[in-house]
């Protein structure tokens, strides 16, 4: 035997590996795109208030993770290559913003099925969910529910400031608690200015029929 043929025996076995692992890549890759798509629908009709169209998307989402993660089990650099944390993420910000939205216990990671930052992740971007969930509120004129929803934004920022590790370990979570915080003090001040309105509203009424009692 050659020393070329001794090379191509030799590497047999690692182009065989790297084949598994391109595979396996192919496949994590697709299941994690087809997870963030049905949880980023899920996340729209949770807004729209269809439960029975979110519990099926939902489904949808956690069996692509699911398969995405079994593809890439075997191949750490596949598995932490990214976009299965990414779909992780997003899996976990619908679950949250389901049961945020309908009053409900947040999840924990073990309850989804998600690694814990990405769980974190998913729960920093749950509160952009519900700004637009309690902002839809208040312009339909249910100011009580939008403050509770602010309540539960201020509630989940007080508990992802308490993470203060290099960002290397938490995947860039100081970020997105900044943009958490932000989201948060925008909203307290849109909420601020709908219950200020509502208050001069229902002082007026209350001077109108005051009014309107003095003439009778």
């Amino acid at each position: 035997m050659t020393a070329s043929q001794d090379l191509v025996a030799a590497v047999a076995p690692i182009r065989e590996q790297l084949e598994a692992r391109h595979e396996a890549r192919e496949v994590a890759l697709a299941a994690s795109r087809d997870a963030i798509r049905s949880a980023a629908n899920a996340i729209r009709a949770a807004h729209r208030g269809d439960e029975a169209l979110v519990t099926s998307l939902l489904t949808e989402a956690r069996t692509c993770l699911d398969r995405a993660v079994d593809a890439a089990r075997a191949h750490p650099e596949v598995l932490h290559a990214g976009f299965v944390a990414d779909a992780a993420k997003e899996v976990a910000e619908a679950e949250l913003t389901r049961a945020a939205i309908a009053g409900e216990v947040l999840p924990g990671p073990e309850a989804l099925g998600v690694d814990e930052v990405a769980w974190l992740h998913g729960l920093s971007e749950t509160v952009g969910e519900l700004r637009r969930a309690s902002l839809d509120r208040v312009r339909g004129g249910d100011l009580d529910t939008g403050e509770r929803y602010l309540e539960l934004m201020q509630e989940i920022l007080a508990a992802l400031v308490t993470i203060d590790v290099p960002d290397g370990l938490s995947r860039g979570l100081r970020r997105s608690t900044d943009a958490a915080r932000a989201i948060t003090e925008r909203t307290r001040g849109d909420l601020t200015t709908a219950v200020g309105q509502r208050e001069l509203r229902r002082a007026l009424e209350a001077h109108r029929e005051a009014l309107e009692r003095d003439r009778s």
